[in-house]
């Protein structure tokens, strides 16, 4: 194989809080075992590992870059933070061609609809398709990124190809950043059905968020040539016309 995207992970964060030997299995242990793979059967293989935003933690300055410090607010983040590092470690120490992706919210066709546990905002869109309603947690202020699917594709192709990206860790994010609550009503305006309301925080949700998430995308720009092509509105227009034919079979 000349290239392996690591896409494979337990992405919930509530599940990590309640099952840690689980996520660490996976998230850890998990790519350790791929990059041994790679290391002892086919070291010239580019491995394109997949991060996540969440590592970070609560921010200590905005936008946020590859450099900004990470103390991770669960062990999902946690987990993802150290698989990075071993992915580092491995193109350093044994010279495995290996970069790491970072994402925040990828959304689109296909995804898990079915439950706040795999993304919020594709259980927004799953909520919208059945005309139910939206629940906000307190005001919904913080200020989260979004990517629609085919924007994530692109960034992981990029990687994969270019030589710059060999021992780099890149955020490849959005150019906007949006209130939660924002996020809700946009839904549900492209979506064309349902309808927002705010409840108070869940007292183990509030203990691991991590407040506003403002990120940089301006590496992988200057590395690579990355940007993102498509809008909140128009990933949700693409991915409402998707689900429309096959919404049972995500439900």
């Amino acid at each position: 194989r000349d290239v392996v995207f690591n896409c494979a992970a337990s992405t919930s964060h509530p599940l990590s809080m309640r099952e840690p030997w689980f996520d660490l299995d996976v998230n850890s242990r998990g790519v350790v075992n791929v990059l041994e793979a790679l290391r002892r059967f086919n070291k010239t293989a580019k491995l394109v590992h997949i991060g996540t935003s969440t590592q970070l933690g609560p921010l200590q300055y905005e936008p946020a870059d590859e450099n900004h410090p990470e103390f991770p607010a669960d062990i999902y983040s946690a987990n993802k933070s150290a698989s990075e590092k071993y992915v580092l470690i491995y193109a350093r120490a044994h010279g495995l061609p290996a970069t790491v992706i970072r994402l925040s919210n990828v959304f689109g066709p296909r995804a898990t609809i079915r439950s706040p546990e795999f993304t919020f905002n594709n259980y927004f869109v799953g909520l919208a398709l059945q005309n139910k309603e939206i629940t906000v947690w307190g005001e919904g202020e913080q200020l989260r990124n979004v990517l629609y699917v085919d924007d994530a594709v692109s960034a992981l192709v990029m990687a994969a190809l270019s030589e710059r990206s060999v021992g780099e860790t890149f955020f490849a994010v959005g150019d906007h950043h949006y209130s939660v609550a924002d996020i809700a009503a946009t839904t549900v305006r492209c979506i064309g059905a349902g309808k927002v309301t705010h409840v108070p925080w869940p007292p183990e949700r509030k203990a691991v968020d991590i407040g506003k998430a403002v990120l940089s995308n301006a590496k992988i720009r200057n590395f690579l040539g990355w940007a993102p092509a498509s809008g909140m509105e128009d990933g949700l227009a693409k991915t409402r016309e998707y689900f429309k034919g096959c919404l049972k079979e995500y439900l």
